[in-house]
């Protein structure tokens, strides 16, 4: 390796790895913001927290390091012909294909690191992300219980305090309606009384003060009424069960089949497996179509080659009158029932067809992401060339620009590719095909020194063209 190769890989590793910490930051922050109302209030772990944050952040990786990759490389060669270094390259006989050459070939590894990144850790990754996430957004809230509210997230219970204190533990006129009983109902009101928690926060115990217990015993529905007892007390404890309120994980299992959590492998195995299920309704299709309408073609020596053609303008007027009410309801009912009997069968072939093409795509998308990275660094390297700007500020607008081109068209392909209007591998692979073209176009600029974004360039051509139109109204002007 030359010293020339390991100077341009030097200047680039630097603001690779701090804009793809960076980018992934707000993906993260992003997917954050869309459960932050699933996962406020839940009373949620410290460690759990850490854990959804890191699964997270590894499913966000190969979508983080395209815009990493064109972000850090519009920086570099933006820095470069900055200081004029371009220039002086260029004039020492080394052209922008040679100084480039290093840099394609670390962002061509990187893609690669990022397939198999794709390959063997995120579907790890989106396993235990999806499945604990799932269970964080179907776990109840934590418990808490406000001043002058109604709580009713404790199963057979509705409990309602007029005052809490500020210890969130002593609380004042309390009174808890007792429903789950099978005979009557049961209140219990108190003064005063204290709020205390378990150690390992499976109870709650309402030590309650100088209050009512009202009993109604009796089963309910009877004429005959049931007898009302009333017990003072001076000090009551009541206990709450909260094992409903605990963050339980459900086995992982459950989650395995999807199409997320396959590699390469599992997914050609599945797709395999599901396309063969799939010939299975052409085998119902054709039963149920077959036994209602026979065609019968008796090998016989008066059967003509070609059908001979009607001597009448309708069907119905072959069939006699006499039968042709009777031939055209038999007709009828056997076209009604057909469709009845099959309507099953195309909803589950719908259904399947459709899982057949999310395995499809999941497949393409471990490759297009990757591909994505080298797409993104043929536009980055000759744009930072001819924008000639470092820094974060220009490079940032144009990253991001071409970043939003690649987003919107990658999720319009994987819509198509998903609802079967698009091939599955021109729908995933749309972006990375609309962008190439224009990394041509601007790898051409840039080797020919293009003015493309030089404001110089554009004034000397309105001016030009500001001339050229003055110069045609004076020619229309009539001479006195």
């Amino acid at each position: 390796m030359k010293k020339l190769d390991k100077l341009i890989i030097k200047t680039f590793l630097g603001p690779f790895v701090a804009t793809f910490f960076v980018t992934l930051f707000v993906l993260v922050m992003q997917f954050l913001w869309k459960y932050v109302d699933d996962l406020v209030g839940k009373g949620l772990d410290t460690v759990v927290i850490i854990q959804l944050i890191a699964y997270t952040s590894a499913t966000l990786v190969t979508l983080a390091l395209p815009l990493a990759v064109l972000l850090s490389s519009i920086m570099t060669f933006g820095n470069l012909g900055e200081s004029f270094e371009l220039v002086a390259l260029k004039s020492s006989g080394i052209s922008l294909l040679r100084f480039i050459r290093p840099l394609m070939v670390v962002c061509s590894i990187i893609g690669f690191l990022a397939f198999l990144f794709a390959n063997y850790v995120i579907p790890v990754a989106n396993l235990q992300a999806k499945s604990l996430l799932y269970d964080i957004t179907n776990s109840k809230p934590a418990f808490n219980i406000k001043a002058g509210v109604f709580y009713r997230d404790i199963p057979g219970y509705t409990i309602k305090v007029a005052q809490k204190d500020k210890d969130n533990q002593t609380i004042h006129q309390v009174m808890i309606f007792d429903n789950q009983s099978g005979g009557g109902d049961k209140v219990i009101l108190a003064e005063k009384g204290q709020m205390v928690l378990t150690a390992n926060k499976r109870f709650l115990y309402f030590i309650l003060e100088n209050g009512w217990r009202y009993e109604e015993r009796g089963n309910r529905g009877y004429t005959v009424p049931g007898d009302m007892i009333r017990l003072g007390f001076k000090k009551y404890s009541k206990a709450f069960d909260l094992s409903s309120f605990a963050f339980n994980r459900l086995n992982m299992d459950l989650f395995a089949s999807n199409q997320q959590m396959l590699n390469v492998r599992q997914l050609d195995v599945a797709i395999d497996s599901l396309e063969k299920a799939q010939t299975i309704f052409g085998k119902t299709v054709n039963a149920y179509v077959t036994v209602r309408f026979p065609f019968f073609r008796w090998k016989d020596s008066a059967w003509a080659a070609t059908a001979p053609p009607l001597k009448v303008k309708e069907f119905e007027n072959i069939i006699p009158e006499k039968n042709r009410r009777a031939v055209l309801d038999r007709a009828e009912q056997s076209v009604r029932e057909t469709l009845g009997s099959l309507d099953a069968p195309t909803k589950e072939y719908s259904e399947k067809h459709s899982v057949i093409l999310m395995h499809k795509v999941e497949w393409q998308r471990k490759f297009t992401l990757a591909a994505a990275c080298v797409v993104m660094f043929l536009i980055g390297a000759p744009l930072g060339s001819i924008i000639r700007k470092g820094g974060l500020g220009t490079p940032l607008v144009f990253a991001v620009i071409f970043f939003v081109i690649f987003n919107i068209f990658f999720m319009i392909g994987e819509k198509m590719a998903r609802s079967g209007v698009m091939f599955t591998w021109s729908g995933m692979w749309l972006s990375n095909i609309v962008l190439l073209p224009i990394a041509g176009f601007l790898i051409y600029k840039a080797m020919n020194d293009s003015n493309l974004f030089n404001k110089e360039f554009y004034f000397r051509i309105y001016q030009k063209v500001k001339k050229f139109l003055q110069k045609i109204k004076s020619k229309k002007q009539p001479t006195i």
